[in-house]
């Protein structure tokens, strides 16, 4: 692909966000004499408004960095010791083939996709590779690392990653930011915060560290992790006791509500306050502004569920927007995700029926450290793209120990040689959105933004989709479907009648066609049509029906060895683990840092920027302890997610978390983990 253009003339290419963020931008890049000079904002996007995060803006220093990868590498030494030789692509991809090809004889289930959100476009993140891993009978990946507990439990609840959208904040006059540092991950819904707060709004941050967030708003409530569900029950009851109900919404639109009422009866806000370790009167006070205060709008986030009762907690959650009858204004109900909203032509995508029949089995990504070391039913090649496992997964320990296995062939697709490229047989050079086509939907907006490359690819660097067609070609798949190039698969994501790619292609978005307040008369897409807050399809399945608080497998006060709770906020600056390597980014940063509470640290003899020991029963990590009124006593935060290799000691605070699941959705439970630290003399420097 060549971008000719005059001598010393500038054009601008539009494009879109590929991080993962509710955001989704859309970008307008400036490019000279095949340079991109400028990355900004597209103004004329209502929802970026010209606006971008410093993560974003910082785009053409990640895309021009030096450390980027430019060709083909092959291991020439241990595995994980970032050691490689460069290859040719043809070397390399007739080398790969080949050996899948075997396995593809013997056990195609030994070959294991392994992707997430590096990308979170619909071209260069599912389309050609789920067609190439269908074709082959691969394991199939459940991809679950972020949002599958709160989003299965919305589809429980409310029938998909369905809510308010949200510019209608704007208009709220109570808003709840529950597990949402929005300034830091969602800025454009901060926006319309603002804009509501200037109108008079109120403003209430739930989450247990005192964030960015939290400083703006008009009150914290600093529960204990995990406890989220217990808070919502109380809520419920207050409003059942007082009637701050909207009696007609729930009769007419919602199921289950006499087993709810039975249930939120037995969590009156004292039974609350002590688990969630908050003053009882605060919980009144917030179910009062709930129940009394129209509209009322709740932005809920994944932060809230990323431990054992996640499910039960977003379930609850969602359940109190039928409550007072929210959803009867545009202002009004709930969001976590639109993701929901937008109806993407997976099929035509991912082609499913290229299984011709077979059921794979399902490696559950938060758990692949034990499906790395399952000798029984071992993973014997791992073809790695969009993710970084070994720094980004649970218990990075086993993770390690899985990776290291040198029966293990592993390839890569990367821009940079991140942690988890450290132990691949093969390190491809990937490509980044100023240089690929792609297509991509929001999940905290509804628009749909087409991404066109802006620049040639740096290097010998190839789109994810040019590796697997052509692994593809070299495995002799012929279907037509291996051909399609990246264009056509844009095209192929929604009909026609659905998104105008005419549209697409002269302003760079679209926006979907829905209602101001779709569930103002119900209407949900459940089952029954109706908020279910009683889920029979839960119950189906042995569980209960109805939300509860499920207490975290490690409580916060529950162990004497282990007394602080610590959660893994993602640090300001960073998007999981992308960004870490831009250095103007990691200058801000500083280093790995524990966040300590005054107390916490006191008894531990901890001293203001001392080296720390985290521990426990999975692992240990050491870094730098800042004392900070950003902590409440007895949980500390471990600001994630750096790379493993620039860290004191060679690990980071995925040392210490756990892979057990979440109640619904098989999540992972990282802010479910207990630690204790202590203060230790300097470590030497990680190499």
């Amino acid at each position: 692909m060549t971008f000719p253009t005059p001598p010393n003339s500038q054009i601008q290419v539009l494009g879109a966000c590929p991080h993962d963020c509710p955001d989704t931008c859309a970008l307008v890049t400036t490019v000279q004499d095949g340079i991109a000079v400028k990355l900004q904002g597209n103004p004329d996007h209502r929802h970026t408004a010209g606006v971008l995060c410093t993560k974003v803006s910082r785009y053409i220093e990640r895309n021009d960095h030096a450390e980027r990868l430019v060709q083909p590498l092959k291991r020439s030494g241990p595995k994980g010791s970032g050691r490689f030789e460069p290859v040719s692509w043809e070397a390399a991809l007739d080398d790969i083939a080949a050996r899948l090809i075997v396995l593809k004889r013997n056990n195609p289930e030994g070959i294991v996709p392994y992707s997430y959100a590096g990308t979170m476009g619909l071209v260069q993140g599912e389309s050609m590779d789920r067609r190439f891993f269908h074709k082959l009978g691969a394991s199939l990946l459940d991809r679950t690392i972020c949002s599958t507990a709160g989003g299965e439990a919305l589809s429980l609840t409310l029938g998909g990653k369905v809510g308010m959208r949200v510019e209608f904040f704007a208009e709220a006059k109570l808003i709840l930011i529950w597990g949402s540092n929005s300034i830091a991950s969602n800025l454009h819904f901060w926006r319309h915060a603002q804009a509501a707060r200037r109108a008079g709004a109120r403003l209430v941050c739930i989450d247990p560290r005192k964030t960015e967030t939290a400083d703006k708003c008009d009150e914290h409530v600093a529960l204990l992790p995990g406890t989220d569900a217990a808070l919502a029950l109380a809520l419920m009851h207050e409003l059942i006791v007082h009637d701050w109900l909207d009696a007609d919404y729930i009769e007419r639109h919602t199921v289950g509500w006499a087993a709810l009422r039975e249930r939120a009866l037995q969590w009156p806000p004292a039974r609350a306050a002590a688990v969630c370790g908050v003053p009882e009167a605060q919980i009144v006070a917030l179910a009062r502004a709930y129940g009394t205060t129209r509209p009322a709008a709740i932005r809920l986030n994944y932060g809230m569920q990323r431990v054992r009762g996640g499910g039960n907690a977003a379930r609850a959650i969602a359940c109190l927007p039928a409550l007072v009858g929210a959803w009867r204004e545009r202002a009004g109900g709930l969001l976590l995700s639109s993701s929901g909203l937008y109806p993407i032509d997976r099929a035509a995508l991912q082609r499913p029926d290229l299984l011709a029949g077979r059921s794979p089995r399902t490696i559950n990504m938060s758990a692949i450290g034990d499906a790395l070391t399952d000798t029984a039913h071992p993973i014997q090649a791992l073809v790695v793209y969009n993710s970084n496992p070994v720094a980004v997964a649970p218990d990075s320990g086993k993770v390690v120990a899985g990776f290291a296995r040198e029966d293990l062939f592993t390839v890569v697709l990367e821009q940079f040689q991140t942690d988890t490229a450290d132990y691949a047989d093969y390190l491809l050079p990937a490509t980044t959105q100023l240089e690929h086509w792609d297509i991509h939907t929001s999940y905290g907006h509804t628009d749909v933004l087409l991404n066109r490359p802006a620049v040639a690819p740096r290097g010998q660097a190839r789109s994810n989709t040019w590796v697997f067609r052509e692994l593809a070609r070299r495995m002799g798949f012929d279907e037509p479907c291996f051909s399609d190039d990246d264009e056509t698969l844009c095209r192929s994501a929604f009909a026609p009648d659905v998104v105008d790619f005419g549209e697409l292609e002269a302003q760079g978005f679209a926006t979907l066609k829905l209602p101001d307040a779709p569930y103002a008369d119900g209407n949900f897409p459940t089952p029954s049509g109706r908020c279910e807050f009683y889920s029979e399809r839960l119950a189906a399945t042995g569980q209960d029906g109805l939300p509860d608080h499920v207490p975290n497998y490690e409580p916060a006060g529950s162990s004497t060895d282990f007394p602080l709770a610590m959660i893994s906020p993602p640090a300001r600056n960073f998007l999981n683990s992308s960004f870490v390597n831009v250095r103007s980014l990691r200058a801000i940063e500083g280093e790995p840092l524990l966040e300590i509470h005054e107390a916490d640290a006191a008894a531990r003899g901890i001293a203001d920027g001392a080296t720390v020991r985290i521990y426990n029963q999975r692992g240990e990590h050491r870094c730098r302890a800042e004392i900070s009124r950003r902590a409440r006593p007895g949980v500390v935060h471990g600001l994630g997610i750096w790379w493993r290799k620039l860290g004191m000691d060679g690990t980071n605070v995925n040392q210490l978390t756990s892979q057990r699941l979440t109640d619904i959705g098989r999540g992972p439970t990282f802010y479910d983990c207990l630690v204790e630290v202590e203060a230790v003399s300097d470590p030497v420097a990680a190499p």
